[in-house]
This record gives structure tokens, sequence and C-alpha cells, in this order.
């Protein structure tokens, strides 16, 4: 147990690991500062997963990375040794714990994450337009509008999409680069 002071009563060290896996709370959007300090720290190993994916921004569509755990990263250290440095490190909010206890996260669950990732920590979501998908419409006259791919038109990166303009179903043809899936039908990570 960590008393309130930050230091660990002797008496429930024996219970802890030597080296573990912790889930590390930080604020939110800055979980790679976090983990920056944390790396700086002698005899810890940090894992921040993040995802990279395009959104639309003012009209445009621009590559965005975010974490894949917004406002938590993971961290391998001896918690008794090094509990102070890791709660206090710039950019960490704390150790999530429940009560007086720390939970450990298994190295198998913390491998087949970074085995997801390609070994890096970050993934990038690529995704294929297809016939039925809902897209938005980022660049144009018709810039906002929502519509649905009706056809992919191969070798010329363009799509013919429906979409109702001025109370009228509008075919269209666009490059692919002008359309935008829409968020809720992004691929999740298997």
């Amino acid at each position: 147990m960590i008393t309130r002071t930050g230091k660990i009563n002797v008496q429930s060290t024996q219970m802890l690991p030597d080296l573990a896996w912790y889930c590390i709370r930080s604020q939110r959007g800055h979980e790679q500062i976090a983990a920056t300090y944390l790396r700086r720290l002698d005899d810890v190993t940090v894992f921040c997963p993040r995802i990279r994916f395009r959104k639309s921004r003012r009209r445009r569509v621009v590559w965005v990375t975010e974490a894949m755990f917004p406002g938590y990263l993971f961290a391998r250290f001896a918690l008794p040794k090094m509990h102070r440095q890791v709660q206090y490190a710039h950019g960490v909010w704390g150790i999530v714990r429940f009560g007086d206890r720390y939970p450990t996260i298994e190295d198998a669950v913390l491998a087949k994450l970074r085995n997801h990732t390609g070994g890096g920590e970050v993934t990038e979501l690529n995704y294929k337009l297809s016939e039925g998908a809902q897209v938005k419409i980022t660049e144009g006259a018709l810039a906002g509008l929502e519509a649905v791919v009706t056809k992919v038109l191969s070798g010329k990166e363009r799509v013919k999409i429906l979409m109702e303009f001025l109370g009228t179903k509008v075919e269209a043809e666009v490059w692919n680069s002008n359309v935008l899936l829409l968020q809720s039908a992004y691929p999740l990570p298997a």
C-alpha cells in the first residue's frame, strides 16, 4: 500500500511484482508529453499507442494523429522503486488505481496491442471507399453535404455519389480526395 506521503508500505511491497505494466493517466491530448518525460526515467518502458487517420478540418481533409486511448498510456516499471518518479513526471496525472490497489496489465495483453500496431506506436487507419459508404464532401461548391457512394470508378481516383441537393436526388462524380468517410464508418482495429 502507498501511504499519503507517497511512500510504499513495506508490508505490501512483497505482493507487488518486480516489473509490471501499469496504466498511466495523463491530460487528454498530452499523452505524448507524458510519454516523453517518462521515457527519460531510468528503468521505465513506455508504450503510448496512437492512431493516424483523415479528418475534415475547415473545408479540407488533413491527416491527424491521436491517442488510441485518450488520456491514457502504459508504462512498465517497478512500482515500489519508481512510484514517486512516475507519479510526478511532467504530464502525468497519476497511476491508475482502485483504492489502494494498482492493477497491472499482463505482458501478453500489451504484446498483442504492440503486435497490432506493427511494433511501432502509430497505426494508420486506411479505408477504401466502397459502394454504399456514407461520405461527406470536403471541397468545392458542395462542401459539407453528405452523400452515398454509388460507384467506385477504378483507375480514375474518383467515385460517383448520390446526394440530396435542393430537394432533389443528384448524382455526381468527385475525386476520392474530396470526400471523407463518415467517422462512424471507420473500420475498428482488429
